[in-house]
C-alpha cells in the first residue's frame, strides 16, 4: 500500500473455504486490532462473506514501513473451528520527504598554495525516503562563473575540491550556494564559505620614484637623493618590509610617513676625489618564514666642487 492511500481505501483479502457443509461451513473473520487498520466483511448474493482490509489513517513509511496482522476465519459450527492467515502489509514510498542538510552554512579555511584538485570540504544532505526518492544529488546554486572556475562539487558524494589555482591577494573569501535534490525532484539549499588563508608567496617589489643623479659633492648631510615605493602584495607579517643597504656609499635610509616609502638621503658629505660615483643594493626583506627578497641596484654619480686648491 502506497504511503499516499487516503484513509478509507479498502483492499479486499482471501477468503476461506470450510469442506463442511451448512452452517458449519459459514464463516466470518476477525483482524488483530491496529489503529491503522480494520476489517469489513462485504457479503456477497450467495450470503458468502467477502473480507477487505480497510485503511483507516494515513500511512507514514519513514514511520513504519510494514505492519503484521493475522487475519481469522471462524466457523458456525459447535464447537467452532476457526484458522488464521498472517497478512504483512508493506507501505511503499512517496517523495514526501526534502533532502536536509546536516547544517545551514559550512565554512572552511584553505592556504591559497592548495594544489589543484585538493578536498577543501564535503557537505552532507539526507532524505528520509527511500530508493530513487531518498537519493540526494549536489549541484551549485546560482553560482558565478568565478566560482565554477575555481571548485567543483562532486553530484554524488558533495565533496567539494579546487579546480583552478586560489590567490589570497586577488580574493581572501569566497561565498556560494549549494543545492541538494533528490530523484523525486525535491530540493533543499545551503551556503558555504571559503575562506583563504594568506602565503608568503610575493616576493617585495622596490620602485624607484625618482633618483637625483649626479649630486654635488658639497650637497649637505640630508639632501635627499632617491625617493622608493616598496610594497609586499601579501599580509600580515608575510606583507611586514624591512629594509638594508649595502656596498660602500655615504648614504642611509629614512622610512616616510606612509610606511611603504623609503627616502635615501647623504649620511655625510661626499668626495668626488674619493669617489666619483657609488654603486648601492637596497635589499627589501618580507616577515614570511621563510622570508622573500627584493632587490633593487642603485648608481649615484658625483659632481665635482672647485673646493681643492692648486697645489705645486
Amino acid at each position: 500500500i502506497g504511503e499516499w492511500t487516503l484513509p478509507g481505501a479498502r483492499f479486499p483479502l482471501e477468503t476461506a473455504q470450510d469442506a463442511d457443509a451448512g452452517s458449519n461451513s459459514l464463516l466470518t473473520y476477525q483482524l488483530t486490532s491496529n489503529p491503522s487498520f480494520s476489517l469489513a466483511l462485504k457479503e456477497s448474493t450467495d450470503g458468502s462473506k467477502q473480507p477487505e482490509l480497510v485503511l483507516e489513517r494515513a500511512l507514514d513509511r519513514e514511520k513504519q514501513n510494514s505492519f503484521e496482522l493475522v487475519l481469522t476465519a471462524l466457523d458456525g459450527g459447535d464447537p467452532v473451528r476457526s484458522g488464521t492467515v498472517q497478512v504483512r502489509i508493506n507501505v511503499t514510498d512517496a517523495n514526501d520527504n526534502p533532502p536536509v542538510f546536516s547544517k545551514s552554512a559550512y565554512e572552511a579555511r584553505v592556504p591559497e598554495n592548495l594544489p589543484v584538485g585538493s578536498l577543501v570540504m564535503r557537505v552532507v544532505a539526507t532524505d528520509a525516503d527511500a530508493g530513487t526518492n531518498g537519493r540526494v544529488f549536489y549541484s551549485f546554486g546560482n553560482a558565478p562563473d568565478g566560482i565554477l572556475a575555481l571548485f567543483a562539487v562532486d553530484s554524488n558524494s558533495g565533496e567539494i575540491r579546487t579546480v583552478g589555482p586560489l590567490d589570497f591577494e586577488e580574493k581572501s573569501k569566497y561565498v556560494f550556494g549549494l543545492e541538494a535534490r533528490d530523484g523525486g525532484g525535491l530540493n533543499a539549499h545551503c551556503k558555504v564559505q571559503i575562506d583563504i588563508t594568506d602565503e608568503n608567496d610575493n616576493a617585495p617589489e622596490i620602485t624607484i620614484l625618482s633618483l637625483s643623479s649626479p649630486v654635488p659633492e658639497d650637497a649637505p648631510a640630508g639632501t635627499v637623493v632617491a625617493l622608493l615605493k616598496v610594497r609586499d602584495r601579501d599580509s600580515g607579517e608575510n606583507g611586514q618590509v624591512s629594509c638594508e643597504l649595502s656596498g660602500e656609499a655615504p648614504l642611509s635610509i629614512v622610512a616616510s610617513s606612509g610606511g611603504s616609502y623609503k627616502v635615501l638621503v647623504l649620511a655625510k658629505a661626499l668626495d668626488r676625489e674619493e669617489a666619483a660615483f657609488h654603486e648601492l643594493v637596497l635589499r627589501a626583506i618580507d616577515g614570511g618564514d621563510p622570508a622573500r627578497t627584493g632587490t633593487a641596484q642603485i648608481r649615484v654619480a658625483v659632481v665635482d666642487a672647485n673646493d681643492n686648491a692648486p697645489v705645486f
